[in-house]
């Protein structure tokens, strides 16, 4: 798909559409299995360019959006989070389940389940393996 004529498209009609986020990763093997494995999503599409390779990420839960794995020739030990970034945000239908797949692969709770009583939620939070934040959001 032509990324050119998607915001062609968008921004004749005037409307905004979230299509991804983006991500530079220290090791791609971790990040795919972080993501795919725990989190259901697929690789969609791959794109080579002169410095790097793209892995754009898709599950039918999420729609259109996207998230763009960066794995860039030149490698990077640790990236740096920025302050100003706090956590991606999914929808989970079963934290215990959530943290049986959790534990099979070595990852830790940043933050344990706990109740949101205020909207009828349960939240938990982890970290990818380049450090990011992920909230998970079971509704009760």
């Amino acid at each position: 798909m032509n990324f050119a004529i998607i915001f062609l498209k968008v921004k004749e009609g005037n409307i905004m559409k979230f299509l991804h986020a983006m991500i530079r990763v220290s090791d791609l093997n971790k990040s795919l299995e972080f993501y795919k494995e725990l989190l259901g999503f697929d690789i969609v599409k791959e794109l080579r360019l002169d410095d790097c390779t793209l892995y754009y990420l898709g599950c039918k839960e999420s729609g259109d959006f996207q998230i763009e794995l960066t794995d860039n020739d030149e490698k990077v030990d640790n990236y740096q989070n920025g302050n100003a970034f706090g956590h991606f945000a999914f929808a989970a239908d079963d934290l215990e389940k959530v943290g049986k797949k959790m534990k099979k692969l070595g990852i830790d709770w940043l933050y344990e389940p706990y109740e949101l009583d205020k909207i009828n939620s349960k939240i938990a939070f982890l970290k990818d393996p380049d450090g990011n934040e992920i909230e998970l959001i079971q509704q009760m």
